[in-house]
């Protein structure tokens, strides 16, 4: 599995600013603070910064209760209910395309497996030489809650030759430098191309899948599949600053194109880490799409998001590949740091009849 390693660095002093949320941005983060542990009062103190867009319902603030919010938690809700009652409500979720869409049989899921297996054991043997402009923008937050700080982005030459995967960091915050990536500090993750997608299918690691659901990524309609590996076979490792190592079982998702039988993306997240480790979460997702290198196109990684938590600090890398090309060993990468890639690149949408 990709090799994750993780320096702690020290993080300035997060300022709160007030933001506009939506409904369901509202709830995700309620109900991650729950899941996390977060103190109530912490929760609360930021909710009284926040601003709504759409109206808060009674339904959402009885779920959350429901879901373990405590009582300032509720109290701040409850004046964000009051406090946006004249604002327009959230859109209805969109189930009924959902509810359209027949799954498959588990027979027929076990079919799409094994194909996807296949492809997934052959994928890096099929790939060409190429180069490509990976950008990692890095994100901390030391209260623990997802208030995110920009740490700093970096500008990396991706060599993909011979079926090895080569780094060569070019820029710090759009500014030249030499520094060795492996010395840059931080949070760091490398090996993304094939090893993630081929260590969840190869047969030693034994993962378990069911089929889970429909969706739609990037306009195309995708098998959902749930998998998991428990711990002595997992090849995924952790790394603590070179110091502590561990390889936790882990589960996720994978998104298999309907049509094309090719991955289209994969998610993971370490699990049962034990006491006393000092990553005590970790979780990745990456994104396929496909790429032209010379004239022709493959699929190839798109985006990936890699976070991990130590004790109360959380990390977040955001990693992009663009502009793929044919491999040269004189090739250049510029400075120039591409922009973000848009929303609806990356965003599930509901499954289309």
């Amino acid at each position: 599995m990709g090799r994750l390693a993780l320096v702690w660095l020290a993080a300035a002093t997060l300022a709160w600013t007030q933001a506009a949320l939506s409904i369901a941005q509202l709830e995700s983060f309620v109900r991650s603070s729950i899941q996390l542990k977060h103190p109530d009062r912490e929760v609360a103190n930021y909710l009284r910064t926040v601003k709504l867009r759409e109206r808060l319902e009674d339904r959402i603030i009885v779920e959350l209760k429901a879901a373990g919010a405590g009582p300032r938690t509720v109290e701040a809700l409850e004046a964000l209910r009051e406090a946006s009652k004249n604002l327009p409500p959230p859109p209805p979720p969109n189930l009924t395309a959902a509810a359209e869409i027949p799954p498959p049989s588990p027979a027929e899921w076990k079919k799409i497996i094994e194909a996807v297996r296949e492809y997934a054991m052959n994928y890096t043997r099929q790939l060409p030489d190429f180069i490509c402009t990976q950008v990692t923008r890095r994100y901390v937050d030391p209260s623990g809650l997802e208030f995110w700080q920009t740490q700093d982005t970096l500008t990396a030459r991706l060599s993909y030759f011979e079926q090895k995967e080569e780094y060569k960091l070019v820029a710090i915050n759009g500014r030249y430098t030499d520094l060795p990536y492996e010395r840059v500090g931080g949070a760091t993750s490398m090996g993304e191309f094939g090893s993630m997608l081929r260590e969840i299918f190869d047969r030693n690691t034994q993962a378990a899948f069911r089929w889970e659901r429909w969706a739609t990524l990037r306009g195309r309609r995708m098998h959902v599949f749930r998998y998991r590996v428990d711990q002595p076979h997992s090849q995924w490792w952790l790394v603590y600053q070179d110091r502590d190592r561990y390889n936790p079982a882990y589960e996720g998702l994978i998104y298999v194109d309907r049509d094309t039988g090719v991955v289209a993306r994969i998610t993971l997240e370490a699990q049962d880490i034990p006491p006393g480790f000092p990553i005590t979460a970790a979780s990745t997702v990456l994104d396929y799409d496909l790429a032209e290198v010379g004239d022709r196109k493959y699929m190839l990684p798109l985006r990936a998001e890699v976070r991990m938590r130590q004790g109360r600090m959380l990390n977040r890398n955001e990693v992009e590949f663009r502009m793929y090309r044919k491999f040269a060993a004189e090739a250049v990468i510029t400075f120039e740091t591409p922009e973000p890639l848009p929303p609806e690149s990356i965003t599930e949408q509901p499954p289309k009849p």
